[in-house]
């Protein structure tokens, strides 16, 4: 089988190339250029993209002696990542860049520019599994699901991939601890067996991202509410805030009763930031939108597990589709669920499917059934 392998620069990226050379594929290293201004020096470990890391990426091929190209996506990187982060923000939503960069770039461009040269599939360094099963009609499929080591799962930022996808794609490191793969690069001879690992978001190097939406949208002073409408405190910008932020409110006065307030909800339209107790937060009722199944849509109500954060806690829940859309019902509360996150649905350590939050709500009545309501809620409460 021919194989692109995406390669970073990292560790992880490097030992896939490694394991797919050892399984008798026919390998080819290729490095995404994502940034159209790299660093020459990677100033700590937050950062990715930088020059140095092309050529860590370069040396590791030659170690592997495979061919080696540079692809240059900087422009569609910008199009789809960063530009949607930033206007994600300033519409008062919570994106996950991770999870678009796998959905719009590795797994849309770099696949599909792969297909179009003639090559089979691609692997990268994610931490997730690939399981073949058998589906109903006697054929395999390709399933996606969590990795051996959940400390460095990832299957919630390829909860995006579809059926098609999958089938075209390998993640060699699933089965592995990262300890283990780090041991496994030094016994190969890697001289980045001990790089560090890149933290947070990739294009925002040192890691202020209030800072980087300050200087990308401008100053933007508002007020910051309680949920009475009583001016609390001031802002600079209403993009800087997420639902359940504690930290960074500077509020003028406390709450009567002493609690700490958090961020409930983000109103871009009147440029305010609403805020009050911890009890407000708790959530137990989703509506994702833009639904993408890793295999057939379900049907009818289902038993799932429910993840909203990359490295968050699942949760017993029950959902079910409506077109591109998908409600989820938890069996409990969780708490700063914030619209543009990303649902991910699991049954067992299979990946479902994912959708983006539209919204979310506490509902006091018993979980949903697909008899309930369907519209849309309101606000994020």
């Amino acid at each position: 089988m021919r194989v692109v392998a995406a390669m970073s620069g990292g560790v992880d990226s490097a030992v896939a190339a490694a394991r797919m050379l050892d399984a008798g594929h026919e390998v080819v290293g290729v490095h995404l250029a994502l940034s159209q201004s790299a660093a020459t020096l990677r100033e700590s470990a937050r950062g990715c993209c930088t020059i140095e890391d092309a050529g860590d990426a370069r040396r590791v091929a030659d170690v592997l002696g495979i061919p080696f190209y540079v692809w240059d996506m900087a422009a569609r990187f910008k199009r789809d990542v960063v530009d949607d982060f930033r206007a994600e923000y300033a519409a008062g939503r919570t994106p996950n860049p991770c999870l678009r960069c796998n959905e719009k770039i590795k797994f849309a461009a770099l696949l599909d520019k792969a297909l179009a040269l003639g090559f089979d599939a691609v692997a990268t360094g994610h931490y997730a599994q690939v399981v073949e099963a058998e589906d109903a009609h006697g054929g395999v499929r390709r399933e996606l699901h969590r990795a051996v080591d959940m400390a460095k799962d990832q299957s919630y930022v390829l909860g995006v991939l579809d059926a098609d996808q999958l089938a075209h794609s390998f993640f060699p490191l699933g089965d592995t601890t990262k300890p283990r793969i780090r041991e496994e690069a030094a016994e190969r001879g890697f001289f980045i067996a001990r790089k560090p690992d890149s933290h947070d978001i990739c294009f925002i190097a040192d890691g202020d991202t209030r800072g980087w939406l300050t200087r990308e949208l401008g100053e933007a002073p508002g007020d910051i509410v309680d949920t009475s409408g009583e001016v609390v405190g001031r802002h600079a910008g209403a993009f800087a805030y997420t639902v359940g932020q504690r930290r960074g409110l500077a509020l003028s006065r406390p709450a009567a009763d002493g609690e700490p307030r958090y961020v409930v909800e983000v109103r871009p339209e009147t440029n305010q930031v609403v805020v009050g107790a911890a009890d407000l937060l708790g959530v137990n009722a989703i509506t994702g939108d833009h639904a993408r199944w890793c295999g057939p849509a379900p049907e009818g109500v289902v038993h799932v597990g429910a993840q909203v954060r990359a490295h968050g806690e699942e949760y017993a829940a029950t959902a079910w589709a409506d077109g591109d859309r998908v409600e989820v019902r938890l069996e409990g509360r969780v708490r700063g669920v914030a619209p543009g996150q990303s649902v991910v649905l699991y049954e067992g350590t299979r990946v479902v499917g994912s959708a983006t939050i539209s919204a979310s709500r506490l509902e006091r009545a018993p979980v949903g059934s697909p008899g309930d309501d369907l519209s849309p809620a309101t606000g994020s409460t």
